[in-house]
């Protein structure tokens, strides 16, 4: 005789404890269930309305400048630490887990132009209207002390950026000219010219380390090779550039912050056209700085907004912006890839989000006994 009797796993609808939830059986027959990709659609693009709807990028203002910021360095070495120079030769040095200034000391008769923090952190250099270039030390100085620099090199016209090197004690300087400076010396080891205008910006390869680039008032964009002291390739554009960023994971890749609304990407093997025209600003792009990931970079305009675009789109995924938020000068992304700080003409400097709408803090927990 054949019995037919029905098995069941009590895994399957058995609890195992009261606070469990009630396990609910599921046909997965498509023909029980015709409107299922259609639902799972509406309940994603929900999910997304509200994300955008709970976002809150912006997280605080870092305020004592008493002039607007011009310029901005990462420390190499700690997260929490950041530097600005004001247009009243002010430099400040932020803790941004206190979000407070916890040092603060006069360091040029007129604006602070760049600076830049050396590849060890235990010094930062800066640069000014007074034809300057000053060393000073992290750490705040003794008790009896005085705020004096480390080591100040007067120059004969107006430097206008500064960059480090990221491994070597050596150090670029832009004006008239490009000099390559050794940190022992008070002249220049080289000076690299191509054409006769101001040059606004320079910045060293973090990958390449021997290859910078800088940006000139002509409109061209020139890349250098520091072994052969001598300039390798220029791009000429429409309209000025006003400053370039490298990409950290890719050798050859640049952003340059264009005063025609636009920034482009380039690949210095193929100059004669941009990997990528990036879209969306309304007055002239006056920063870019690339996420430590090299996927987006963020950049800055005198629309007084701040955009964050990926590498391989034309157009932002984010654009932060407040009322009181002026003309803004200067972007930083920070080492960890959380967070955007961005200095402005009403002299603060404003910590976002790098993701909108993530949740940032301790989360809570229940725990049952």
């Amino acid at each position: 005789m054949r019995v037919k009797v029905l098995s069941r796993n009590p895994d399957d609808y058995v609890r195992e404890t009261k606070l469990d939830l009630q396990r609910v059986p599921r046909n997965y027959d498509p023909a029980l269930h015709p409107f299922e990709v259609a639902r799972e659609y509406v309940r994603a693009l929900n999910a997304t309305k509200l994300e955008r709807v709970f976002a809150k990028p912006f997280l605080s203002s870092l305020d004592g400048h008493r002039d607007g910021v011009n310029c901005m360095a990462k420390h190499p070495k700690s997260l929490s630490t950041v530097l600005s120079g004001a247009c009243d030769g002010e430099v400040r040095i932020w803790n941004l887990t206190k979000r407070q200034c916890i040092r603060a000391l006069q360091a040029h008769e007129g604006f602070v132009r760049g600076m830049c923090a050396r590849f060890c952190g235990t010094s930062f250099f800066t640069v000014g209207d007074d034809k300057t270039v000053k060393q000073w030390k992290m750490e705040s100085p003794g008790y009896g002390e005085e705020e004096e620099p480390i080591h100040t090199i007067l120059g004969k016209t107006v430097y206008t950026g500064i960059d480090h090197h990221w491994k070597d004690a050596v150090f670029a300087t832009c004006g008239q000219q490009v000099d390559i400076w050794d940190e022992q010396r008070t002249s220049p080891m080289c000076s690299l010219t191509w054409g006769f205008d101001s040059i606004s910006s320079v910045k060293f390869n973090p990958i390449e380390t021997y290859l910078l680039g800088s940006c000139a008032s002509d409109r061209n964009i020139v890349l250098y090779d520091m072994r052969q002291s001598t300039p390798l390739k220029k791009v000429i554009l429409n309209m000025r550039t006003n400053t370039l960023c490298w990409n950290p994971m890719e050798a050859f890749i640049f952003t340059a912050a264009n005063e025609d609304y636009n920034l482009y990407t380039f690949d210095m093997r193929f100059l004669t056209s941009p990997v990528m025209v990036h879209m969306d600003h309304v007055s002239a792009v006056l920063d870019v700085d690339y996420s430590p990931t090299g996927k987006e970079f963020v950049s800055a305009s005198f629309d007084k907004s701040v955009r964050i675009f990926p590498v391989d789109k034309g157009h932002s995924r984010e654009v932060y912006h407040t009322k009181r938020m002026q003309h803004v000068i200067t972007v930083k992304w920070t080492s960890d890839n959380r967070y955007i700080l961005c200095g402005s003409d009403e002299m603060n400097i404003r910590l976002w989000k790098a993701n909108a709408s993530e949740k940032l803090g301790v989360g809570k927990c229940k725990i049952v006994a």
